[in-house]
């Protein structure tokens, strides 16, 4: 499966799960489909394709909107959250904080949108529990 392939696959799907899903492609040296879920807008999920894995990635917030004093404890915060956040994993790229989530190349349609809305919903829970760590 490739980005064009899994863009005509969600679009086909119109909705998944109750959910609305957009796809808008990004070109690139890496191709990279960026898929919003219903609402939530300002939390697009980017989404590649390699040989072996389908990469979903939600930027969280960036290292300037960490208070300096709370990054510690923030830091502690989310490696806490990762087991009881199906699905998803905390990283940084960059300055940008992001949560993650990775399925086989091979996966069926019905379960990559479930990752990608998954993914989103652990984004918007994440940001809450994180908030006070946050300017």
């Amino acid at each position: 499966m490739n980005i064009e392939d899994l863009a005509v696959r969600i679009s086909d799907l119109s909705s998944f799960d109750g959910y609305q899903l957009e796809c808008q492609p990004i070109p690139g040296e890496i191709e990279v489909l960026q898929i919003t879920v219903g609402d939530f807008d300002e939390l697009p999920t980017y989404v590649s394709v390699t040989d072996t894995q389908i990469l979903c990635i939600t930027y969280l917030f960036t290292e300037d909107e960490v208070k300096p004093e709370s990054r510690s404890e923030m830091l502690e915060e989310m490696l806490e959250l990762n087991i009881p956040i199906p699905l998803s994993s905390f990283s940084k790229i960059g300055d940008r904080y992001v949560i993650f989530g990775a399925l086989s190349n091979t996966s069926g349609i019905e379960d990559i949108c479930g990752e990608i809305i998954t993914l989103t919903e652990n984004a918007v829970e994440s940001i809450t529990a994180l908030e006070d760590f946050l300017n």
